[in-house]
């Protein structure tokens, strides 16, 4: 009987030793959701879509073009004790998150953009062909989000760089290439997924609206649009 109970004892023992271990390893990677939400974004009178217009604009996935070794990498959180934690998208890759923003933004201007994301390296000659008139694409060129764990608050950074390039899909001619970035901080009271998503979402919005709200660039699409 003394034996079983040293044995049930030892169990316990082990059981809550590895219950303690477990609790106080922290995180081996953290991994958010990149959604841009464009039901909100105030869409320039310029740059809407004429009621009448039958154009179709595509969106074709963006190309990471970040100098770095993994590109699925985008970002790091700095834990309390100064470990570093990789920041990994969720459930779509960032090239398509940025594509897929755009296709939401020109959608809330009154633009037919069909669901498909095309593939294209950005040379006229590779141009997909299809039903669209304009094609939208480009480059990540920096995309890094980044969070400072303390106390009593937690500092996120989230820094985006985007190439986009316009084409005319029916004349196969580029008509438009531009930068544009972004920068957004906030600290935190309580951190988690949800909160560096949430960083990832308002960068990305930013950069979409301060490209389309250029004059030039509505400009550039009416004209293509018109022909």
């Amino acid at each position: 009987m003394k034996v079983n109970k040293l044995y049930y004892l030892w169990k316990w023992i082990v059981l809550i030793s590895v219950f303690i271990f477990t609790g106080c390893v922290g995180p081996s990677l953290y991994s958010v959701n990149i959604y841009y939400d464009a039901e909100q974004a105030a869409i320039p009178a310029y740059l809407k879509a004429d009621k009448t217009s039958i154009a179709i604009i595509s969106v074709a996935e963006f190309t990471d073009t970040r100098q770095m070794d993994d590109r699925l990498v985008i970002g790091r959180v700095t834990e309390s004790d100064g470990t570093k934690v990789l920041l990994l998208p969720k459930n779509v890759k960032a090239t398509k998150a940025v594509a897929n923003g755009i296709k939401e933004y020109l959608r809330k201007a009154g633009y037919k953009v069909p669901n498909k994301i095309e593939q294209w390296n950005l040379k006229e000659q590779n141009m997909p062909q299809g039903v669209a008139n304009i094609l939208i694409g480009g480059n990540i060129e920096d995309l890094e989000i980044s969070c400072l764990k303390g106390f009593p608050t937690n500092s996120c950074k989230t820094n985006i760089k985007l190439n986009f390039v316009f084409a005319d899909v029916t004349k196969g001619k580029i008509i438009y290439e531009g930068k544009v970035e972004s920068n957004y901080s906030k600290e935190y009271a309580l951190f988690s997924e949800e909160v560096l998503g949430e960083q990832a979402g308002i960068a990305l919005g930013d950069a979409i609206e301060k490209l389309f709200t250029e004059k030039m660039v509505a400009q550039k699409l009416k004209e293509a649009i018109a022909h």
